[in-house]
C-alpha cells in the first residue's frame, strides 16, 4: 500500500534525523520499521501502539524538525483511521504543549492537527477533549506573540471546527442535514429587479409584457422558502423538544459560551477568559444563520436564542449611550444588524415580540442623528427585509395585519420615504441625485461603486448620501415588487381573475393571500407613490428611471388587478405627468414675454407645437402601454387618463416640431437627430397602434368601456372646436382625430364581434356630422366610409356562400336572415345620412361612401350628367353592384340593373366609364349564362362541339347541374329559361348599338364583348337564341362596320392640340394606321371578323344544323372575297384567317364537308384569278397569307383532297406565282433575299407531299417544281410575257451573261415539257428550291420516280451548267449536291434490292441512264476541272468546289461504275469515255498551253486517269467480281491502254521537241503517275482476254503465271523508246517495268 510506504518512508526520516542527539528516538524509529513491515492495514496500525508511540516520542522531546515530523506523521495516522480512540486524550495533550512552543511552523500544524481531528473519527465526544481542543485554536488567536498567519489560521480552525461540530450535533440529533436560511445577505450593488428576478432582461422585456412575467421567473424560490416557513411554523415533521443527545449538549455548552465571549464575558466551558467580542459575534452569526433548523427544533436552543442572543443583539443595538472600544467600531456595528437581521428574517414568526423590538429600533435609527455610516448599514437591513417577499409578506402578516402589533412595514416604508423626501432639503440634493444616478447605472451595468482613493471629504459626504438615498429608494422599489408577485401569486392559486381572462371580471376578492395584497396596497401606496414620484421628477439618469418606472408598471398593475381604483388612477395620474411636456397656455404665453420685442413674433410661432420628449417621456410612455396593454381588461373608467396622454402622444408624433432628447449632448446635433429622433417617434407610433389593434383580445365590456373612454375624450374638445384656430383649438381638433382613427382601430380589430359595438360607434360618427365645423364633418363621413367598408368586407360576408353550406335549411336561413339583419344595420346610417342633408357637401359624401355598399344611388346620379363628378362617383357605386352584388340582386331587378350599365355605356362625359360599363355588361351575361344551366331540363340544349348536336343524358345532365350549383349562389336559380333569354337579349341589343358609336375605343369594347360572351357560353343557348343572335346581332354588326369602313372620310387627322411654337399649333402625333376614319373603322372590322372566326371554330357544327346557315355562309364568303380585293391589308388578312380558322378547326376532326372547303378554294381562286396587276406589298402580304393557308389547309385536311380538288390547290399556287412578278432593281434580289412571297412557297412545299390515295399527283406536283428552275432561252419570237420571263443569271458583278449555246440548250430541252413558268426573276430560288425538289423526289413512288426521274436530272443539269456563267454561285453547287444524292440513293437501293425494281420497265430504266450519261458528260467534260473567269472566289471557295468536283468523280468511278446497274453496254462505255475525255486534257493540250494551266485542273485529269486504273483492276475485288463489273473492266482497259500509250508517245515527242528546257511540270508529273500505276495494275484474266495481243504471247502466258501483267506487253514498244529518255525518273520507272 502507499501509505504503509509513506509511512515507512517518514520512520527512516525520523530516525535519520535523530540519529545523533536522541538514539532513543532512533532506536524506537527502527523498532518501529521493523514492527511495520509485519502490518499490512491502517486497522493493525490502530491496534498496536507501538507505531503511534514513536511518534509521540519524537514530539515530546520538543525539537523543532522531530515535533514536525511527528506531527506530520500523526496527521497521516488519524487520516487514515490507523490511531485508536483511546489515545485522543494523549494525543490533545501533546498538541497543548506543542501550541505553547513559540516556533510558528508547529503551532500551525498543530492547528492543523486539531482540524484533522474534528474531521476523523478521533472527533471529541466528551466536553473535556472538545473544550481542551477548541481552547488549543482560542488560545493560540488570543496569544499576543501568534504571528498573524498563525492567528488567522487559528481563527479560520475554530470557525470551521465550530461549523463541524454543529454538524455532527445535527447529525446526532437526526435533524435535516439541509442549512435553512438564506444563503447569505444579499449584495447591495444588485438592482432591485435583479434581486427579485437574476433572470430579467430589462434591455429585451417585451412591450407588452408587465410584472407578470417579471414576477413568474422567481415564484419558485418564493414558493420554496415559503414551504418552509409553513413547515416549521406548523411544528414541521418533527415537533420542538427538550431532550439532548452528548453531541447536543456539547453544541448547547459551546453557544452559550460564544455568546458569553460576544457579551465581553468569558467562556467557563472553554476555559477562555476573553476574545474579541467582533470575532465572537461573527461565529455566533454564523450559526443562527446556517443552523436554523436546531434553534427552530431544540428547545435548548431556542432559550439560549431567546434569552441570551436576542438580549445580547438588543443590548449591542442601542444608540442611547455613547458608544465606545469595540462596541463602536462599524464592523461590531455591521455584525450586530447582519445578526439581527438573521433573526428578524428567521426567527420572526417564533420571536414575535423580540423581532418587533429589533423592527422598531431599526425604523428609529432612520430618524435619529447618528453617523452615514451607521444610517447606510440599517438602510441595508432594511432593503434586505424590502427586496426578499417571503421576509416582507412575514412581517406584515405577524405585525400590519395583526391589531394588537405595530404596523412594522408600513414603518419601514415611511421611513425609507423620509431617507428619499431629504433630497428637499439638503443643500447638496443636485450633486447626490447625480451620484444616486451614477450608482443605478453602475448596478445595471454590473460595476461595484466605489470613490476614489484621494476623493474630497465633500465628495465623500455626497457619496454617503446617494448610498442611503439609494438603499432607501431600492428598499421602496423591493415592496412595489413584493406586492406585484405577491399579487401574481394570488392569481396563480385563483384568488383573483388574471387581466387576461375571456370573461367578465368581478371586483370581489377573497382568499388570504389576495386580502394580503390589498391590505399591503392600501396602507403603502401613497407613501410610496410620494417618494417614487418625487425622485423621478428630479431624476435623469437612464438606470434609474428605467427602476422606478419598472416599479410604477408593477405596482399600477397590481393594483389593477386587485381593483384598487384610486391607488391605481393616482398611479396613472402620476405616470401620465412624465410622459408628454405639453407647455400650458401660460407657460407658452410667459415664454413668449420673455423673448426680445424685436423677434416677439418668430418666438410665437416657433413654440406653437413645441414638444420635446426627453429619453424619461420615451421610457414613460412605453411604461404606460404596457400597463395599458397588461390591464386592458381591467381599467374601466381609468382609460380617460391613458387616452388623454396618448391623445397628445399622437399629437407630438405628427407635429412637425416636436423632437426627442437625447441622454448625451456631447453627440452632434445631426448625429442625434437622425438616430434617435424618428426611430423613437417611430417605435412610440407603433406601440400606439399595437394598443388598439390588440382589442381584439379584450373582454366585450372592456372594449365598450374603452370607446366610452374616447367619446368622452372627443365630448371634452368639441366644443372649443367652433371658435378660433388658436393652439388649443388645434390641441382639441387633434384629440377628436384621435378618437376618430383608434375607434376605426377598435372596429376593423373586432370584425368578428362587431354587432355589439356598431351601434356605439356609428352613433357618435353620426352626431360628429352634425358638427359646425367642415373638417370634423369631412372627418366624420370619412370615419363611417372606412368602417362600413370595414364590416361589409370583413370575412363574414366574403366566406358566406349560402350555396356551399351543406347543412339544413332552417340553418342556413338562420344564418342567412342574421346577416342580413346586420347589413341592414351597416347600410341604415347612410340612409340617414344621405336623406337627412340638405347640402352637396352631404350627398358627395353619402355617394363616396356608397362605393362598398349595395345602395341604389347610382340611377338616380345618371339623369344629372351634366355634373361630372356625381357621374363618376355613382358609376362606382354601380359598378361595386354590379361586380360583387349581382348574387344577391332580386332577378326581377337584374334589367334595372343592365339598362342603368347601358346609360353609363352611352355616356359622352366619361370615356373610361363607357369602356368600364361595357366590362359590366360582360359581368352581367357571364352572371346570367351560367344560370341557364338552372333552367328546366326539357328547355335545355347541350351540344358537343366536336359533333353534331344531340340531347344530353340524364346523368350528366345531374352531373352538371350539381357541379353549377356548387359555383353559384341561389339567387341564379331565381330566373327560368325565359328571363334569362330576355336579359340576354337586352344586353345583346345595347352591345349591337354600342358596335356602332362613333368612338373606337368603345365600340371596340362592344364588339369583343358581343363575341367574348357568344364564344364562352354559347354551349348554353338554344337553336333558336342562336338563329336570333346570328340573324339580329352578329351579321348586322359585320354589315355595319363594312358600311362604315367603305364610307368613312379617309382624310387624316390631326392629334390634339398641345401648344404653340413659333405662332403655330403643335399637335398631338397620331400613328399613320389610325389617322383616319376609315382605318379605325378598319380596326372594328377586323375585330368583328375575328368574333365571327372564333364562333366558328368552336361552334361550327353546331350552326351547321341552323336553319339559313347555308345562304349566311355564302354570304361570309362573299364578304371575304369583296374584303380581300377591295379591302386593306388589315381587312383581308383577318377575313383570310377567318375562313382558315374554320376550316383548319374541323377539316382534321371530319367536322367539316367537302362543299365547305370546295367552296374556300373557289374563294382563293377566285381572288386570284380578278386581281391581275396584285402587286403592290400589301398584295404581297396576302398572298403571303394565302399560301400559308393553304398549306396549313392541306395538312388539316388532306385525306378530304382527290386528284381535282389536289389540281385546284396546286393550280391556285401557280396563279400566286405567276403575279409575283419582281423588276431587277428590286432591293431583295440586290441584297440576295428571296422574295416574300416564294419564301412562303418554299415553306408549304414539304407539307403538299400527295397523300397515299392519290399517287398520281406526285407527278404534277414534281413537273410544278420542275418548271421553277432555269428554263433555256427562248426564240426571240416569243411574246413580250416570255420574253420577260426568262432566266437572266447574274454576275457579281450585276451585269448579264451570256445564254449557254444552242447546241447544249438543244440538247438539254429534248424530253422536256414546252411550258414555261413565270415569275422567276433569279437563281436565289431555284437554289433553295433545288433540295426540297431532290426531297420531294427521293420519297416519290418507285413508278411516278422512274417517269419524272429523266425530268428531274434534266433540271439539275441545267442548274448545273450555270457553273460558267456564274461559277460563284451556289445554284450549281446545290443541282451537284442533289444529283449526287439522287444517284447515291438509286445506287444503294441497288445494293440493297440486289438488283433493279423488276417493277420498272427496261425503257424507262435505258431512258433514265441516258440521261445521267448527258449530265456527266455535259458537266464533267464542259465545267469540270477549267480555268474558270471568275476571280472573287477565295482559296477556301476553290477548296470547296474542287472537293466538289472529286465527290461528282467519285460517285461515277466508285459508285456507279463499280455496281450491277441495269444500264446497257453503250450507256457505261459512253461513261467510262467521259472519264478518260477528262484525263485527256494534260496531254492533249500543247506543251506552251500547258504550262498555263492550273493546278486544279492538273489534279483533276489525274483523278480521271486513276479511276480508269481503278476500274481496270481487280486487286480488292476477287470476292465482289460479277459480269457487269467484267464488262465495265473490259471497256476501261482497252481505254486506259490508249491513254497510256497517247501520253507516253506525246511525252516523247515533248521531250524531244523541247530541246534543253525542262519540261512543264503537269507533264512530268502525269508520266510518272502512269508508270506507277501501270507498275501496280493487276488486271482480271476476264479483262486480260480482250487485250490486242499476238495468239502465241496469249498462249504463252496462259501457260505461265497469271501475275505477268499481259496489259505492260501492249506498251512495251513505248516503253523501249522511254528508257532511251533523258528523264532520269522516267528512264528508271520505264527500265523497272521493261
Amino acid at each position: 500500500m502507499a501509505f504503509m510506504a509513506v509511512l515507512e518512508s517518514d520512520l527512516r526520516a525520523l530516525s535519520a534525523e535523530a540519529r545523533r542527539r536522541y538514539p532513543a528516538v532512533k532506536d524506537g524509529a527502527e523498532h518501529a520499521i521493523l514492527k511495520l513491515r509485519s502490518l499490512s492495514s491502517p486497522s493493525e496500525i490502530a491496534h498496536n501502539e507501538d507505531i503511534l508511540r514513536i511518534f509521540l516520542m519524537a514530539c515530546e522531546v520538543r525539537s523543532v524538525k522531530l515535533s514536525v515530523i511527528g506531527l506530520s506523521c500523526l496527521q497521516k495516522l488519524i487520516s487514515h483511521d490507523a490511531v485508536a480512540p483511546s489515545a485522543l486524550k494523549e494525543i490533545l495533550s501533546t498538541l497543548k504543549d506543542h501550541a505553547e512552543m513559540a516556533d510558528e511552523s508547529v503551532q500551525l500544524k498543530t492547528l492543523q492537527t486539531i482540524l484533522i481531528i474534528y474531521q476523523s473519527r478521533l472527533h471529541p465526544d466528551n466536553e473535556d477533549n472538545m473544550a481542551q481542543a477548541l481552547g488549543i485554536c482560542l488560545r493560540l488567536l488570543e496569544n499576543n506573540r501568534s504571528s498573524d498567519s498563525v492567528r488567522n489560521t487559528a481563527a479560520a480552525t475554530f470557525r470551521q471546527a465550530v461549523a463541524l461540530v454543529f454538524d455532527h450535533m445535527v447529525c446526532a440529533e437526526s435533524l435535516p442535514l439541509g442549512k435553512f436560511g438564506s444563503g447569505g445577505y444579499t449584495s447591495r450593488t444588485s438592482s432591485v429587479t435583479v434581486d427579485i428576478n437574476r433572470n430579467i432582461n430589462r434591455s429585451d422585456m417585451p412591450v407588452m409584457v408587465g410584472l407578470h412575467y417579471l414576477s413568474a421567473l422567481h415564484m419558485k424560490f418564493q414558493r420554496f422558502n415559503r414551504s418552509l416557513e409553513h413547515e416549521f411554523i406548523s411544528g414541521g415533521p418533527s415537533l420542538m423538544r427538550e431532550t439532548l443527545t452528548k453531541a447536543g449538549k456539547l453544541g448547547l455548552r459551546l453557544l452559550e459560551d460564544l455568546t458569553a465571549l460576544a457579551a465581553g464575558g468569558s467562556a467557563i466551558w472553554l476555559r477562555v477568559n476573553s476574545i474579541q467580542r467582533t470575532f465572537a459575534l461573527d461565529i455566533l452569526e454564523f450559526v443562527l444563520s446556517n443552523y436554523v433548523v436546531v434553534f427552530r427544533t431544540l428547545v435548548s436552543y431556542e432559550q439560549v436564542l431567546r434569552h441570551q442572543i436576542c438580549s445580547l443583539l438588543m443590548t449591542s443595538l442601542r444608540t442611547n449611550a455613547e458608544l465606545e472600544g469595540e462596541a463602536g467600531e462599524p464592523s461590531f456595528r455591521r455584525l450586530v444588524l447582519r445578526s439581527v437581521a438573521h433573526i428578524i428574517r428567521l426567527y420572526s414568526s417564533s420571536l414575535i415580540t423580540e423581532c418587533e423590538v429589533f423592527l422598531s429600533m431599526l425604523v428609529k435609527v432612520t430618524s435619529m442623528d447618528l453617523p452615514l455610516w451607521h444610517q447606510i448599514l440599517v438602510l441595508e437591513i432594511l432593503r434586505g427585509f424590502c427586496v426578499e417577499a417571503r421576509t416582507l409578506r412575514i412581517l406584515f402578516q405577524n405585525f400590519d395585519m395583526h391589531p394588537k402589533n405595530t404596523n412594522i412595514v408600513e414603518g419601514m416604508v415611511k421611513a425609507l420615504a423620509r431617507v428619499v423626501s431629504s433630497l428637499q432639503v439638503q443643500e447638496t440634493s443636485e450633486e447626490s441625485l447625480a451620484a444616486v444616478a451614477g450608482m443605478f447605472s453602475s448596478k445595471a451595468k454590473g460595476i461595484e461603486w466605489s470613490l476614489d482613493n484621494d476623493a474630497s471629504n465633500a465628495a465623500v459626504l455626497v457619496a454617503s448620501e446617494a448610498h442611503a438615498i439609494t438603499l432607501a429608494v431600492e428598499g421602496l422599489l423591493g415592496v412595489v415588487f413584493t406586492v406585484a408577485t405577491l399579487t401574481d401569486e394570488a392569481m396563480d392559486v385563483g384568488e383573483l381573475e388574471s387581466p387576461r381572462c375571456d370573461s367578465d371580471i368581478s371586483a370581489k376578492c377573497s382568499g388570504k393571500t389576495a386580502l394580503l395584497c390589498i391590505s399591503m396596497v392600501d396602507s403603502l401606496w401613497l407613501t410610496i407613490l410620494d417618494a417614487l414620484s418625487l425622485i423621478l421628477s428630479r431624476s435623469q439618469g437612464e438606470a434609474i428611471v428605467l427602476e422606478i418606472l419598472k416599479g410604477y408598471q408593477a405596482f399600477t398593475q397590481a393594483c389593477g388587478v386587485l381593483r384598487a381604483v384610486e391607488p391605481l388612477n393616482s398611479f396613472l395620474a402620476s405616470l401620465c405627468k412624465f410622459t408628454v411636456n405639453i407647455p400650458s397656455e401660460a407657460e407658452r404665453r410667459s415664454n413668449a414675454l420673455q423673448s426680445p420685442g424685436s423677434r416677439r413674433s418668430e418666438p410665437l410661432v416657433d413654440q406653437r407645437d413645441s414638444i420635446v420628449l426627453t429619453p424619461k417621456n420615451v421610457q414613460a410612455l412605453r411604461t404606460l402601454f404596457n400597463i395599458a396593454h397588461r390591464l386592458h381588461n381591467m381599467l374601466g373608467p381609468s382609460w380617460v387618463l391613458v387616452l388623454e396622454t396618448l391623445a397628445a402622444l399622437d399629437r407630438a408624433i405628427h407635429s412637425p416640431h416636436a423632437v426627442t432628447q437625447e441622454v448625451s449632448t456631447t453627440v452632434p446635433k445631426l448625429t442625434r437627430e437622425s438616430s434617435s429622433q424618428y426611430s423613437d417617434f417611430n417605435v412610440l407610433s407603433s406601440l400606439n397602434s399595437q394598443l388598439f389593434e390588440s382589442s381584439a383580445l379584450m373582454h366585450i365590456s372592456a372594449v365598450k368601456s374603452l370607446l366610452c373612454a374616447l367619446c368622452e375624450l372627443s365630448h371634452q374638445c368639441i366644443p372649443g372646436t367652433s371658435s378660433g384656430f388658436g393652439q388649443t383649438s388645434n390641441q382639441k381638433v387633434g384629440s377628436i382625430s384621435f378618437s376618430v382613427e383608434r375607434m376605426i382601430s377598435i372596429l376593423v380589430s373586432n370584425l368578428h364581434r362587431v354587432e355589439p359595438l356598431w351601434d356605439q360607434i356609428v352613433t357618435y360618427f353620426l352626431e360628429l356630422t352634425n358638427s359646425s365645423n367642415q373638417h370634423l364633418r369631412n372627418m366624420a363621413l370619412d370615419a363611417l366610409d372606412q368602417s362600413i367598408c370595414a364590416v361589409l368586407g370583413s370575412d363574414r360576408f366574403q366566406e358566406y356562400i349560402p350555396s356551399k353550406l351543406h347543412t339544413a335549411s332552417d340553418d342556413m336561413e338562420a344564418i342567412n336572415l342574421e346577416l342580413r339583419s346586420l347589413e341592414c344595420a351597416v347600410i341604415s346610417p347612410l340612409r340617414v345620412l344621405y336623406f337627412s342633408s340638405q347640402n352637396t357637401d352631404g350627398h358627395v359624401g353619402a355617394l363616396k361612401i356608397l362605393l362598398h355598399v349595395l345602395e341604389r344611388h347610382g340611377e338616380k346620379c345618371v339623369a344629372d350628367a351634366s355634373e361630372k363628378d356625381l357621374v363618376t362617383l355613382g358609376f362606382q357605386s354601380l359598378r361595386v353592384i354590379m361586380n360583387d352584388g349581382l348574387s344577391t340582386i332580386p332577378a326581377d331587378c337584374l334589367h334595372v340593373c343592365i339598362d342603368v350599365t347601358g346609360a353609363y355605356s352611352a355616356q359622352k362625359t366619361e370615356l373610361n366609364i363607357s369602356l368600364t360599363a361595357i366590362g359590366l355588361l360582360w359581368t352581367t351575361t357571364d352572371f346570367i349564362a351560367k344560370g341557364l344551366l338552372h333552367g328546366p331540363a326539357e328547355e335545355i340544349e347541350v351540344m358537343d362541339m366536336n359533333s353534331t348536336p344531340k340531347q344530353m343524358d340524364g346523368e350528366r345532365k345531374e352531373e352538371q347541374t350539381l357541379n353549377f350549383a356548387d359555383k353559384f349562389d341561389n339567387q341564379s336559380l331565381l330566373m327560368n329559361r325565359v328571363d334569362s333569354d330576355r336579359l340576354l337579349f337586352s344586353v345583346f341589343s345595347l352591345l349591337q348599338k354600342l358596335a356602332g358609336d362613333e368612338r373606337p375605343e368603345v365600340r371596340n369594347s362592344a364588339v369583343r364583348t358581343l363575341f367574348q360572351t357568344l364564344g364562352s357560353h354559347g354551349q348554353k343557348l338554344s337553336k333558336s337564341m342562336w338563329e336570333d343572335c346570328l340573324w339580329k346581332y352578329v351579321f348586322p354588326i359585320l354589315d355595319c362596320a363594312s358600311h362604315m369602313a367603305e364610307t368613312s372620310s379617309k382624310d387624316e387627322w390631326q392629334g390634339k392640340e398641345l401648344g404653340t411654337r413659333g405662332g403655330k399649333a403643335v399637335h398631338m402625333l397620331i400613328h399613320h394606321s389610325r389617322n383616319t376614319a376609315q382605318k379605325q373603322w378598319d380596326e372594328t372590322l377586323v375585330l368583328v371578323l375575328g368574333g365571327i372566326a372564333r364562333l366558328l371554330r368552336s361552334f361550327f357544327p353546331f350552326l351547321r344544323s341552323l336553319s339559313n346557315f347555308s345562304s349566311g355562309w355564302e354570304s361570309l364568303l362573299l364578304f371575304v372575297k369583296n374584303s380581300i380585293l377591295h379591302g386593306s391589308k388589315e381587312v383581308a388578312l383577318a377575313a383570310i384567317n377567318c375562313l382558315q380558322t374554320t376550316v383548319n378547326s374541323h377539316s382534321s376532326k371530319g367536322n367539316l364537308p367537302m362543299p365547305y372547303l370546295q367552296s374556300v378554294l373557289d374563294v382563293y381562286e377566285s381572288v386570284l384569278q380578278n386581281s391581275p396587276n396584285y402587286s403592290d406589298n400589301a398584295a404581297s402580304k396576302v398572298k403571303q397569307e394565302i399560301l400559308h393557308g393553304l398549306g396549313e389547309l392541306y395538312m388539316q385536311a388532306q385525306m378530304m383532297f382527290d386528284d381535282g380538288t389536289y389540281q385546284q390547290l396546286l393550280g391556285i399556287i401557280r396563279l400566286v406565282v405567276k403575279q409575283s412578278k419582281m423588276d431587277n432593281d428590286n432591293f431583295e434580289v440586290e441584297f440576295g433575299h428571296v422574295p416574300p412571297v416564294h419564301r412562303m412557297m418554299l415553306e408549304i412545299l414539304p407539307l403538299l407531299r400527295p397523300a397515299g390515295h392519290i399517287p398520281a399527283m406526285w407527278l404534277l406536283l414534281l413537273q410544278e417544281l420542275l418548271q421553277y428552275l432555269p428554263r433555256p432561252d427562248s426564240p426571240k419570237e416569243d411574246n413580250e410575257d416570255e420574253a420577260d420571263l426568262m432566266i437572266k443569271p447574274e454576275t457579281p458583278n450585276g451585269t448579264v451573261s451570256k445564254s449557254p449555246n444552242k447546241t447544249e440548250a438543244s440538247s438539254l430541252s429534248t424530253g422536256s415539257p414546252t411550258s414555261i413558268m413565270a415569275g422567276i426573276p433569279s437563281y436565289l430560288f431555284a437554289e433553295k428550291l433545288i433540295p426540297l425538289l431532290v426531297d420531294l423526289f427521293l420519297h416519290s413512288p418507285a413508278v411516278e420516280k422512274y417517269s419524272i426521274f429523266p425530268e428531274v436530272v434534266q433540271g439539275l443539269c441545267r442548274c448545273m451548267t450555270t457553273r460558267r456563267d456564274s461559277p460563284d454561285g451556289t445554284l450549281w453547287r446545290s443541282a451537284v449536291e442533289g444529283f449526287n444524292n439522287i444517284l447515291l440513293d438509286e445506287v444503294n437501293k441497288l445494293a440493297v434490292n440486289s438488283g433493279p425494281d423488276p417493277t420498272i420497265s427496261k425503257p424507262a430504266k435505258m431512258r433514265v441512264w441516258k440521261e445521267v450519261a448527258d449530265v456527266y458528260e455535259i458537266f464533267l467534260v464542259g465545267y469540270c476541272g477549267r480555268a474558270l473567269s471568275s476571280k472573287s472566289l477565295s482559296d477556301m471557295a476553290l477548296k470547296a468546289d474542287e472537293a466538289l468536283e472529286m465527290t461528282i468523280l467519285n460517285v461515277l468511278g466508285d459508285k456507279i461504275l463499280r455496281e450491277q446497274i441495269d444500264a446497257p453496254a453503250d450507256i457505261l462505255r459512253r461513261l467510262v469515255l467521259t472519264l478518260d475525255r477528262c484525263a485527256s486534257r494534260t496531254c492533249s493540250l500543247p506543251i506552251e498551253t500547258v504550262e498555263l494551266m492550273p493546278s486544279h485542273c492538273s489534279r483533276f485529269s489525274l483523278t480521271c486517269l486513276q479511276k480508269l486504273f481503278s476500274l481496270s483492276s481487280c486487286n480488292s475485288e476477287a470476292n465482289n467480281w460479277n459480269s457487269k463489273r467484267s464488262e465495265v473492266s473490259k471497256i476501261s482497259i482497252m481505254v486506259l491502254m490508249a491513254r497510256c500509250e497517247q501520253i507516253l508517245n506525246r511525252f516523247l515527242i515533248d521531250e524531244n521537241g523541247i530541246g534543253e528546257r525542262p519540261l512543264p511540270t503537269a507533264r512530268l508529273e502525269e508520266i510518272i503517275f502512269i508508270l506507277k500505276e501501270l507498275a501496280r495494275l493487276v488486271i482480271h484474266p476476264e479483262t486480260a482476254s480482250v487485250l490486242p495481243l499476238h495468239p502465241y504471247l496469249k498462249e504463252g502466258l496462259a501457260e505461265e503465271d497469271q501475275d505477268k501483267r499481259p496489259h505492260l506487253l501492249i506498251l512495251f514498244p513505248s516503253f523501249c523508246e522511254l528508257v532511251i529518255s533523258r528523264g532520269s525518273q522516267s528512264k528508271r520507272t520505264s527500265a523497272s517495268i521493261a
